[in-house]
């Protein structure tokens, strides 16, 4: 008699091509195959995605579109259970549909009966409190519901929620890179302290967030700062996680290093669509300026040390997890204070790696913990 099958159907902000988010999704689909493996229990998981075909071409899993009722309907009334997250799903800064749509497929799934789980969801900012109860009282019917941070967990006690939560790491904490990286050398501890050995190979993520530009240029500037002033030479390698919009943000940034007489290697990433690619491109970068978050997480997990420019508390809150702070913020961008900090790093990379190598491990061994409790709940 072979394993039990168990079908999960999946909701999050999938197939919308942003590498963090797909970065989330191929983490959880990863960690439900190998503690679905350990426990004898097949996993087929069937995920809610805008892009159905992006998706099933890119995992190798079965998806619907998120937005057809008629099929979201079909999965959730044929699975054995509900996954929402990861990510900052539940937040109303972008809009105030985005809560009412991820609560809708939870209560759906709810009303069929299905066990529901919130894997490392970061909550927030909720502005409008209208959501509060929504949110609680969905939230209560849950299996098992986990959090990526503990500010998370704050703001579900304020709305009232009482029940167990768990605090763990960002899945993509966990995700491993792919065989061939690894058989190429790349993830390899050691990070900055090769930059000795040649130029320095800096990976930058950007976004369009100030609407004047002021933070793209505050990093044109200490890029142009650390050229002018690190002896060994740098190959600036820019990381779109959001195409379109990182690509042109990144553009921009390379036209005013090329306006200032930068010299150097300078390129952009392109055509990078799996998450695990990425990965393997921070993987092989002697240090990691960002302002996405997946950017520094994709960094702290290949123990790249990194630097944050923080425009969300979402930033804030990871670097505490790695016992760090973000250099500046997008709001009054500090460039002679990044190119420091960047200097700094370049010279003392082995020190960062010690610093924070059990702490590194001890996320990505946390960041299993919802697929091991939802395996647990559904054998």
């Amino acid at each position: 008699m072979g394993n039990p099958v168990k079908q999960i159907v999946i909701s999050g902000y999938y197939g919308f091509r942003n590498s963090g988010d797909e970065a989330v999704l191929q983490s959880i689909l990863s960690a439900l195959e190998a503690e679905g493996k350990a426990a004898a229990v097949t996993i087929e998981p069937v995920v809610l995605s805008i892009d159905p075909e992006l998706t099933s071409r890119m995992y190798g899993v079965k998806a619907v579109h998120r937005m057809k009722p008629k099929e979201v309907w079909t999965a959730l009334r044929g699975c054995d259970g509900l996954i929402s997250g990861g990510g900052s799903l539940l937040q109303d800064a972008t809009g105030w549909k985005t809560i009412p749509y991820y609560l809708a497929v939870l209560k759906l799934a709810q009303w069929l009966k299905k066990p529901t789980f919130i894997y490392a969801q970061g909550l927030g900012p909720v502005n409008r409190s209208i959501f509060f109860n929504p949110i609680v009282s969905t939230f209560t019917r849950c299996a098992y519901v986990s959090v990526r941070d503990k500010e998370s967990a704050n703001l579900l006690a304020k709305m009232g929620y009482t029940k167990d939560v768990e605090v763990v790491p960002d899945p993509v904490m966990g995700l491993p890179l792919r065989e061939h990286d690894l058989l190429s050398g790349k993830g390899e501890a050691g990070g900055a302290g090769n930059a000795a050995e040649g130029p320095a190979v800096i990976g930058v993520s950007v976004r369009n967030w100030n609407k004047d530009g002021s933070d793209l240029k505050g990093i044109a500037r200490s890029l142009e700062l650390v050229a002018a002033e690190y002896p060994r030479g740098l190959a600036l390698r820019f990381l779109p996680f959001h195409p379109p919009g990182d690509a042109e943000a990144s553009g921009e940034v390379i036209r005013q290093l090329k306006a200032a007489g930068v010299n150097g290697e300078i390129s952009l990433v392109s055509d990078v669509e799996h998450p695990q690619a990425m990965l393997g491109e921070v993987a092989s970068c002697d240090l990691l300026i960002g302002m996405r978050l997946h950017s520094l997480i994709y960094g702290a997990s290949q123990e790249v040390p990194v630097v944050a420019i923080s425009y969300d508390p979402k930033i804030d809150q990871f670097m505490r997890r790695l016992d760090a702070s973000a250099v500046s913020s997008t709001a009054e961008l500090d460039a002679r204070a990044v190119a420091d900090e960047v200097l700094r790093l370049l010279g003392a990379g082995p020190e960062w790696h010690s610093a924070r190598a059990k702490r590194i491990h001890n996320l990505k061994q946390e960041a299993r913990r919802p697929a091991q409790q939802i395996i647990a709940q559904l054998r």
